[in-house]
């Protein structure tokens, strides 16, 4: 349960970060069956899924080196799933985020990776 709720408190402070640079909430901790998307905003004409990944330290990379060819997929199917659920984002222009979030001197900082990957096609 501890995980869970630190995992709550980076995700609000990476939608804090990411509404402070203009990007519009949609949707937090959109689930499927294919799995999960942490955030889904919205960057102008532009629907950003987005991945947040903790780290406490660096020592052993950032958390952007954790999300793998194999949870990129599991991504990309749940962000299609989400399309197919809700159609009036699917004329907008699609892009897949990594925010990477260390802790450093008892605070937080965010690394945030635009287009981190990208589905071939779109």
């Amino acid at each position: 349960m501890l995980s869970r709720r630190k995992g709550d408190k980076v995700e609000r402070y990476v939608e804090k970060y990411l509404t402070q640079q203009k990007l519009r909430l949609v949707e937090r901790n959109f689930s499927s069956r294919y799995g999960e998307i942490d955030l889904i905003m919205e960057d102008g004409d532009t629907l950003v899924f987005i991945e947040v990944r903790f780290r406490a330290n660096t020592n052993h990379g950032s958390g952007a080196e954790t999300v793998d060819y194999r949870k990129q997929q599991k991504i990309i199917k749940t962000a299609q799933f989400f399309l197919q659920q809700q159609k009036k984002y699917q004329q907008l222009n699609c892009r897949f985020d990594v925010v990477s979030v260390t802790l450093g001197h008892k605070s937080l900082s965010a690394d945030w990776l635009k287009n981190a990957f990208q589905l071939s096609g779109w």
